[in-house]
């Protein structure tokens, strides 16, 4: 099994306890870090959401099946008090505890199913090499996203690419996909830029990142619009079984002369950090 699917098999066999995700990335094999990243990158949610949402779906059952009592609902729940849990319920399905027990039925929301895993690739990449690089200084236009709302890239790139040649400092013409500043609720920077020498007189609106010398395992793709897949692989597959640790670092998509903008093909390099 995968890490991600190991994670779903004991989130599912503990729906009715509490659980943090350290306990998750425990049972699954592998840090918080690489958990959160392989689990978003196969699922589209953030693990603790999906926690949430699969706890929130069975408490509206208890409620549309005529729970006398709300709050022990929502302590069963994992919540502290009546109004947190109506706070979080109407955040995840737009209607109040009230609103679904009173229906009866579940007409009105869309429950967290379980999700299950198709274990088969969809795509497979050639075995990395492995590279020291860094230090380096990338600048661009950043956004702040979640696995469920990272559509926005492609978008944020086609903002980027009138800057290219044209940012204060630029080195060569290469482009730098980062991802960074993860945190364990499925949160992540993503930054389109370029290298540069300094952070002297870039524009207001650009992001900064600072990537120290690391050493990197790196893969070679040909599409873009398939690489979720790819990265997929990279975490769920590659990694677990390379004997290699992933470190808390910036994730590189590296695009030189060799990939087409137009068309979207060509190679791409995805630049994942080992850890020491």
């Amino acid at each position: 099994m995968t890490p991600v699917a190991r994670a779903l098999w004991f989130i599912e066999s503990k729906v009715e306890c509490g659980m943090t995700l350290a306990e998750i990335a425990l049972f699954a094999g592998v840090s918080r870090y690489h958990l959160c990243r392989a689990f978003g990158e196969a699922t589209g949610l953030s693990v603790m959401r999906y926690v949430r949402g699969r706890r929130l779906s069975r408490a509206a059952r208890q409620l549309a099946d005529g729970a006398p009592d709300i709050l022990t609902v929502a302590l069963d729940a994992g919540y502290g008090s009546h109004e947190a849990f109506t706070r979080a319920f109407r955040e995840q399905f737009a209607v109040t505890p009230e609103t679904v027990r009173a229906q009866g039925n579940l007409a009105a929301l869309t429950p967290m199913e379980p999700i299950r895993m198709d274990e088969t690739p969809r795509i497979e990449l050639a075995p990395p090499r492995f590279e020291n690089h860094g230090p380096l200084l990338v600048a661009g236009l950043g956004e702040r996203y979640r696995f469920e709302t990272n559509h926005g890239i492609p978008a944020q790139w086609h903002r980027f690419i009138p800057h290219i040649g044209h940012v204060p400092g630029q080195i060569g013409m290469t482009t730098y996909g980062v991802c960074c500043n993860a945190d364990g609720t499925g949160n992540f920077d993503y930054i389109a830029g370029v290298e540069v020498a300094s952070f002297d007189d870039l524009p207001a609106e650009f992001s900064r990142v600072r990537i120290p010398e690391r050493r990197y395992a790196v893969f070679s793709h040909h599409n873009v619009s398939t690489m979720r897949d790819a990265v997929r692989f990279i975490w769920s597959r590659w990694l677990p079984s390379s004997g290699h640790e992933v470190a808390d670092a910036p994730d590189i998509e590296r695009y030189d002369e060799r990939f087409d903008p137009e068309t979207g093909t060509g190679t791409i390099e995805i630049w994942i950090p080992l850890a020491r």
